[in-house]
């Protein structure tokens, strides 16, 4: 799978509903796209790595590259503790 020619990548994935959304939007303008996207991704993929770890704080914090203290309060923002 390469990057470039991989049409199912996370990349393309999210171009396509951003171009989506803001077909949707018709004359209205878009607000805080950064934090919806951001949000969009990041709980699944938490939940997704606490699952593979079997609920393992410090093993998913690593996965993820994130002290665990960070990972604890993503976790509380998200409603996943």
């Amino acid at each position: 799978m390469t990057k470039s020619t991989n049409n199912h990548s996370l990349s393309a994935q999210v171009t396509t509903t951003l171009e989506s959304y803001f077909e949707t939007l018709d004359k209205e303008s878009a607000t805080d796209v950064y934090e919806m996207v951001i949000q969009q991704v990041e709980k699944p993929l938490i939940e997704f790595v606490l699952t593979k770890t079997d609920q393992n704080q410090s093993k998913s914090a690593q996965i993820l590259g994130i002290n665990r203290n960070t990972l604890r309060k993503k976790m509380q923002k998200y409603d996943l503790i």
